[in-house]
């Protein structure tokens, strides 16, 4: 232990020099140097007039991201776990009973947010790594008339994208239950229109298709999702993450509640910025397209993937691992050969698949080629029923197209 007075070497502690990695994990996924260079402009007051109009800039680019007209339309201060306990926190309240899938690892996560609130939980079944049947949600909303309804629409743990959104809304909304969807790993990755699907609140990250580091985290609420949370009877359990207080900070108002980490937002505002330069729906066709093209190498390596085309989750690929490899050394050795980061399973499927991103700036054709041949290969170091040549082939050929 270092004594108080005693000066600490700087041998020991020397300059910041994180390893430069490829990031094709679940999150977070490679920032675009112009996001980087956002965050070391100068900072201001986070009442600073300046920072004010930064603040119109970025609510009015979420919602563009979105693909809603919500007005309350905001960057959490925290991760996307933040924005997640906020829609939930401020949703549910005590007594609610709030139905969640079971279906995947953040699903669970619902759950346990829901109980903390004070809400009753209840579940639709669905095997991890399928998506939810909208019949078999209908029968659970008949079955415990729940105040809300929460589904993940893009699943982390399972690489699993939730077809047919819309129906599983207006089968809550028959029931008058507002929506909560998880988009973590699908905006500004795979197609999200909040408003069209009648989804009443929406909560992000910032650091995976949207490739901005975390800290300022997308939140949004429908007028009537709103309207619930201001005429709760009983204040949220966080006063931190309390929306109608938070209200007066990011509304018309613009009233002190927290000091906001001004460079994350900074971050976000260009983060936001590239996102409308492509054009959303350019987004959304470059991330399948490039997806496709790792998606064609890991089975043209003679990989399988975990979700069957039709729920296929592009921005995050989950491929199953090959007999008689284990996926954590695999992992490793990714990491010390060739800088690279890829993730194992979660919950249920932890031991059985790789997760492998292609989200934001990361999702690039040479890191594609990248991740299919430095994962080829260490696949075949360690023995496994791979042909590294054939999936390299494939992905260029799938490039190509």
């Amino acid at each position: 232990m270092v004594d108080a007075d005693e000066r600490i070497d700087e041998a020991e502690i020397g300059e910041l020099t994180p390893p430069d990695r490829t990031l094709m994990g679940p999150g977070p996924s490679d920032v675009n140097p112009r996001v980087l260079r956002a965050m070391s402009t100068p900072l201001v007051g986070h009442l600073d007039p300046s920072f004010v109009e930064i603040m119109n800039e970025v609510q009015e680019l979420l919602r563009y991201t979105f693909r809603t007209d919500n007005q309350w339309t905001i960057p959490v201060s925290g991760t996307g776990s933040a924005a997640m306990e906020a829609a939930i926190g401020n949703v549910v309240e005590p007594g609610d009973t709030m139905l969640v899938p079971t279906n995947g690892y953040f699903g669970g996560r619902m759950a346990s947010m829901a109980r903390r609130a004070g809400g009753e939980v209840v579940e639709v079944d669905a095997p991890w790594g399928e998506p939810l049947d909208p019949a078999d949600v209908s029968d659970a909303l008949a079955e415990h008339d729940p105040d809300v309804f929460g589904f993940v629409h893009a699943e982390t743990s399972t690489g699993v994208l939730q077809p047919d959104v819309p129906e599983l809304t207006a089968a809550a909304h028959d029931h008058d239950a507002l929506v909560i969807a998880d988009t973590v790993t699908s905006i500004g990755g795979v197609e999200l229109r909040v408003d069209e699907w009648d989804i009443d609140v929406a909560y992000a990250g910032p650091q995976k298709c949207l490739s901005c580091p975390p800290g300022a985290s997308p939140l949004t609420l429908s007028d009537e999702a709103m309207e619930k949370v201001l005429a709760r009877e009983e204040e949220p359990r966080s006063w931190y993450l309390d929306l109608s207080l938070l209200e007066g900070y990011w509304g018309d108002e613009r009233a002190y509640h927290h000091t906001a980490p001004i460079t994350n937002v900074y971050a976000l505002r260009e983060a936001l910025r590239l996102v409308a330069e492509e054009g959303i729906e350019a987004r959304w066709a470059r991330h399948e397209r490039l997806a496709g093209a790792l998606k064609a190498g890991m089975e043209g390596m003679g990989l399988e993937m975990n979700a069957p085309d039709e729920y296929w989750l592009p921005s995050l690929n989950a491929v199953r691992v090959p007999d008689g490899v284990d996926d954590g050394e695999v992992c490793s050795e990714l990491i010390d050969r060739y800088d690279l980061e890829v993730a194992s399973g979660l919950g249920d499927l932890d031991g059985e698949i790789f997760r492998i991103g292609c989200m934001g700036h990361s999702a690039r054709p040479e890191n594609v080629i990248y991740v299919v041949t430095a994962l080829g290969d260490v696949l075949e170091s360690m023995g496994a029923d791979v042909d590294p040549g054939a999936g390299v082939t494939a992905t260029r050929r799938a490039l190509e197209e």
